[in-house]
């Protein structure tokens, strides 16, 4: 042995290089497979897999005056905002590709839906700020349909009547909120993860239309389970580093848990479910604060109700879940549902309760991540002149918008006036009478393409003093990965739904994109009222009555909703057509919105002072309650830095200081407002004391702005606020 090695090198030395060069060839060999390109499956043809997204989420507030101006969601004229049960926020997300060539924008705002007027302002806001970062294809705006937010953001003749007009401040709170999400987002975005979970909530819907809904083929109907969807969709966001970051989720249910009855601000049974959630997450924050952001966005909730005891005789208690929801004795004005709760806000909790869990559930267990590219495509389309292909030899048409008798009679959760009733399919000679006068007869056109409705209002034919109602519409889908994001503009009926999900998801496959996951989301970027089936419209309940684009209406979404799929899928976005763009109205100075009077303190009083004080004690479970000399809550709209009208603060022996526990965001604090005689006001503030207030000294303050004005100068807003006495919270 040591014969051979006698050489230049030892033995060893021959053994150390060979080593040493199967080492380097080993090294290469893993380098080339590390930085190699490599063959992955992809979500779409073409397109390379993202290891990470950049992941970046918002919340602002977004709540506007909370008082005098009306809710937005019931139509009711006495519905008028008196005051804040919860502050309203807007939600986003920002999903971007590594190298920042792709991105798209999902916003769930606590309100009652997306305007075309909003939408277009929130755009050019962010043009101005970011050029073509953000732009109509890649922003999706949605709204929660929550009924107990300030109305006042639209363009069109139909929702200004509702809304006193155009209410720049609630206008203003709105696109500010929005935006300004955004921005919290776009400056927090980090390298993170995506993942995806389904599940069923229970116990938490019904239908509140089940007789339209038997009108869909049996054979459909039976692959279904239930007459709603119950399936809730989670997006869960972490960085990569694990830490979270948010929640994103959609389900189908109309927040209308707060009945046409209520006067106070408030973001309904999803938007409590938001502050569940991002209580528990952001841990020892007030409400609105905190970086973890969950949103409960809604979805196909057309005929989906939360009130789930059902419609009863509200002076019989007799069941009305009949075809026209008509009461015996009252008629139709009688038939409500109710929730499970012992009055509205205790069902708004349960609800809101409900759909927490399930999220949280989801949430927790979530392990399916969402990979891959990004898309987005967007159109704007003439809704009222789409022709559409029914079938190899058959077409159909859109029309001029109308409404039909039905949509007068409201629905079992808020119903309408004059006794209207549902399932109307014939005019009544008086209102014709009428509305023919006021507004023209329906053209024969509009008339035929419209059967079997009888028009109401034929608000495609109307145009003083602005169009009445939108026909120039977004349609917009963006996909992340293995997601797809249907922004629809309106309120899906369930069967509607399940039939757009099926298109869409059958059209990726048709071109080789298997296994997406297609989630609606509902109220987006322009509101368009409802869409029901083709079968649904036949019997022209309250939701057929409200498709205002006639019975092919459903038909002519799912046409251009495939048209957008198969650009994304086909790589051909560049190619769809942009559309006639929206019109922008100047409805700047039209308002039925009563002016603000200078406030005015009681003799021997200033504003602040207490005019009820709050007892020495209160047990949890109780309600601490003190009314102050109030000034109007719209003076604070836009004035205030400090969002809120109020604060419980508990007293903290060691520092000697007060500590404040609870605002006006939080749910267990109401703020009332009373309007006086000329200028004069008052304002109560409600603490309702939960079981976790930790024992102690507390107080209430009240926070506000009183306007004065002199004669023939601007008027003038001063801060002011009020404090009760301190008293002693104990345990039961």
């Amino acid at each position: 042995m040591g014969e051979k090695c006698k050489s230049r090198f030892s033995c060893l030395e021959v053994v150390l290089i060979v080593l040493f060069t199967l080492m380097t060839i080993i090294a290469l060999i893993l380098l080339v497979l590390l930085f190699a390109p490599k063959k992955t499956k992809t979500t779409h043809k073409n397109a390379a897999v993202s290891k990470n997204y950049l992941i970046g989420v918002g919340r602002a507030d977004c709540t506007g005056p909370v008082a005098e101006v009306p809710l937005m969601g019931f139509a009711n004229p006495d519905q008028l905002a008196g005051g804040i049960l919860s502050r309203l926020y807007s939600r986003a997300f920002i999903v971007a590709e590594p190298d920042n060539s792709k991105r798209v924008v999902f916003v769930s705002s606590d309100i009652g839906m997306v305007s075309q007027r909003l939408r277009l302002e929130v755009l050019k806001q962010l043009k101005s700020k970011y050029g073509e970062l953000y732009r109509q294809d890649n922003v999706i705006l949605s709204g929660t349909h929550t009924h107990s937010g300030p109305a006042g953001y639209f363009q069109y003749t139909i929702f200004l009547l509702t809304s006193k007009g155009l209410i720049k401040p609630s206008l203003n709170a709105l696109v500010n909120g929005i935006v300004k999400s955004i921005d919290i987002a776009h400056d927090n975005m980090k390298q993170g993860r995506l993942f995806i979970n389904k599940g069923l909530v229970e116990n938490s819907q019904i239908n509140r239309s089940p007789y339209s809904y038997l009108q869909n083929p049996e054979s459909e109907r039976n692959r279904y389970s239930s007459n709603t969807d119950k399936e809730m969709v989670v997006l869960k966001m972490v960085d990569i580093n694990g830490q979270e970051l948010g929640l994103f989720s959609w389900f189908a249910i109309h927040p209308v848990s707060m009945n046409n009855t209520n006067h106070l601000v408030n973001s309904d049974n999803v938007g409590y479910a938001s502050y569940l959630f991002e209580q528990e997450k952001n841990k020892g924050l007030l409400p609105g604060e905190g970086s973890f952001v969950a949103a409960f966005a809604s979805s196909n909730l057309g005929d989906v109700s939360p009130n789930i005891k059902g419609p009863h005789c509200i002076n019989t208690g007799e069941s009305c879940d009949n075809p026209n929801s008509y009461c015996p004795v009252g008629g139709a004005k009688m038939c409500m549902a109710a929730g499970p709760g012992s009055d509205m806000i205790n069902s708004t909790k349960i609800i809101g309760q409900n759909l927490y869990l399930k999220a949280k559930e989801l949430y927790t267990s979530a392990s399916q991540e969402v990979t891959g590219p990004l898309h987005s495509a967007h159109q704007w389309v003439n809704m009222s002149d789409v022709t559409v292909q029914l079938n190899a030899t058959h077409t159909g048409k859109t029309c001029k918008p109308a409404l039909g008798y039905s949509f007068a009679a409201g629905t079992i959760d808020g119903v309408g006036f004059l006794n209207f009733t549902q399932g109307s399919l014939e005019g009544q000679p008086f209102w014709e009478t009428i509305l023919n006068q006021l507004f023209g007869e329906p053209s024969s056109e509009t008339k035929e393409c419209h059967k079997p409705k009888p028009i109401l209002l034929n608000t495609g034919e109307i145009s003083l003093p602005y169009p009445w109602h939108p026909e120039i519409v977004d349609v917009q889908l963006f996909t992340i990965g293995s997601l797809a994001i249907v922004a629809f503009p309106g309120e899906l009926t369930t069967m509607s739904g399940r039939r757009l999900r099926e298109a869409i998801k059958s059209e990726f496959e048709s071109h080789g994109t298997q296994g997406m996951n297609v989630v609606i989301a509902g109220l987006c970027n322009v509101y368009t009222h409802y869409i029901t089936t083709y079968e649904e419209y036949q019997v022209q309940r309250y939701e057929a009555a409200s498709t205002i684009y006639g019975p092919h209406t459903l038909s002519a979404y799912i046409q251009l909703f495939r048209g957008l799929a198969k650009a994304i899928a086909t790589n051909t976005v560049q190619d769809l057509p942009n559309g006639p763009e929206p019109p922008f109205f100047n409805v700047i100075n039209m308002t039925l919105l009563p002016g603000v009077l200078a406030d005015v303190a009681p003799i021997s009083k200033t504003f602040g002072d207490v005019l009820q004080d709050v007892q020495p004690q209160y047990r949890v479970g109780e309600v601490a309650e003190v009314t102050f000399v109030g000034a109007n809550p719209r003076n604070s709209a836009e004035n205030t830095t400090l969002k809120t009208f109020l604060t419980v603060e508990k007293y903290e022996n060691i520092s000697g200081n007060w500590h404040v526990m609870y605002n006006d965001a939080s749910w267990d604090t109401r703020f009332y407002w009373t309007k006086g005689f000329l200028g004069r006001s008052q304002s109560r503030v409600e603490w309702h004391i939960p079981s976790s207030a930790e024992p102690g000294l507390y107080r209430i303050q009240y926070f506000g702005h009183y306007k004065v004005q002199p004669i023939l100068k601007p008027a003038q807003f001063y801060a002011f606020n009020g404090t009760s006495s301190a008293f002693e919270v104990v345990k039961l």
